[in-house]
C-alpha cells in the first residue's frame, strides 16, 4: 500500500502537471470504485484544480467551487501519467482524469477492487476521511508518546494503526523499528525514556529520508512503478538477506497477507520471535534464539 512518502511523491509529480488546470473530463470503468453518489462525479468536470492535499493516505484533488476528489489506492492501486485521452483498456483500468496536457490513469491489479474514488462537497466534508492519527512532523515527543500509549498496544500495530498515527504502514513502520532498534512485539506501555525518544527521532529521520529520496525521482520523472519493496530498505522485504547494519540474517513474523521484516540481533536482544504459522507447525522445536535457529538451519 502506498503510504506517506509515496504519497507525497504522487503530489510532487502531480503539482506541476495539474495544479492551476482544468479537469475537462472523469471517467470512471469500474463500478466499484465510485463510493459516494452525491455531488454525482459529472460535477467535476470543468472545474481547475486549485490544491493537492494528503489526507493520510489518500491524494485529494481540491477543484474550484470547494469540490473534492479523494483517491485511497488500498494495497494495490497505481497511478499513472498517459497521453491524452489514454483508453481504459483491461479490468485493471478503473479511471482516467483527463487534462489538457494528458491523463492521469487509475489502476488496480489483483481481481479484489479496493481502491476507491469519494467526490466531497466542502472541507467539513473532506476531514471525515481523516482517521485522527497525528502527523509526526506537527508532534513533539510527549504528543507522539500520548498517542502511542493511549492503549497499551505492539509498536508494529501502534504505528500501523492511522487513528494513532497518520500515513504510515507496513513497509516504513519496519524502517522505522529497524532503525530505532526496537522489537515490533514490544508493548508501548512497557518502553523507556530512552526508547521513547530513539523511536521518535527515528520515525521522523526514516520519513524524512524516503520522502526526499522519492520527491527527487518524482520531480525527475512521474512515479510509474510505486513498491513496498525498495533496494535500499534496511529490512522490509529483505528476509533472509543480511542485516545493514550487523549483518546477522533479517527474519520475518507472517501474518495474512503481510509479514513483519527485522533483525534479531539489532531489535530483539537475539530472541526470535514467534512466526504463527511456522511455530505451530514445530511446537517445542521452534528456535527461541539465533544460536537455536542457525543449529536448525544446519541440520
Amino acid at each position: 500500500m502506498p503510504e506517506l512518502p509515496d504519497i507525497m511523491a504522487y503530489i510532487t509529480a502531480l503539482e506541476p502537471r495539474v495544479l492551476g488546470t482544468t479537469l475537462e473530463s472523469l471517467r470512471v470503468a469500474s463500478p466499484f470504485l465510485l463510493r459516494t453518489v452525491d455531488p454525482p462525479v459529472t460535477s467535476a468536470q470543468g472545474r481547475t484544480v486549485r490544491e493537492l492535499r494528503r489526507i493520510g493516505k489518500r491524494v485529494a484533488f481540491g477543484l474550484a467551487g470547494d469540490l473534492w476528489l479523494v483517491l485511497h489506492l488500498m494495497i494495490a492501486g497505481r497511478l499513472h501519467w498517459r497521453a491524452r485521452d489514454a483508453k481504459l483498456a483491461g479490468r485493471n483500468q478503473l479511471a482516467a482524469f483527463d487534462f489538457a496536457d494528458g491523463s492521469l490513469v487509475l489502476t488496480e491489479a489483483g481481481s479484489k477492487r479496493r481502491a476507491s474514488l469519494h467526490v466531497l462537497q466542502g472541507e467539513g466534508n473532506l476531514r471525515e476521511l481523516d482517521a485522527g492519527g497525528i502527523d509526526v512532523f506537527a508532534s513533539d515527543l510527549e504528543s507522539f508518546k500520548a498517542a502511542l500509549t493511549a492503549e497499551n498496544r505492539t509498536l508494529k500495530r501502534a504505528l500501523t494503526d492511522p487513528r494513532v498515527v497518520d500515513g504510515i504502514g507496513n513497509a516504513y513502520s519496519d524502517e522505522i523499528l529497524h532503525a530505532a532498534q526496537l522489537s515490533p512485539i514490544a508493548l508501548t506501555h512497557k518502553l523507556n525514556a530512552a526508547e521513547w525518544e530513539r523511536l521518535f527521532a527515528a520515525t521522523r529521520s526514516t520519513l524524512q529520508r524516503w520522502i526526499d529520496a522519492l520527491n527527487k525521482e518524482a520531480r525527475a520523472k512521474f512515479p510509474e512503478k510505486v513498491t513496498a519493496f525498495r533496494k535500499d530498505m534496511a529490512v522490509h522485504g529483505r528476509y533472509g538477506e543480511p542485516c545493514t547494519r550487523c549483518g546477522e540474517k533479517i527474519l520475518r513474523i507472517r501474518y495474512a497477507d503481510n509479514e513483519t521484516n527485522y533483525c534479531a540481533r539489532c531489535q530483539t536482544g537475539g530472541r526470535v520471535l514467534a512466526d504463527r504459522s511456522l511455530s505451530r507447525l514445530l511446537g517445542s522445536d521452534w528456535p527461541r534464539s539465533l544460536d537455536e535457529l542457525e543449529a536448525l538451519e544446519r541440520r
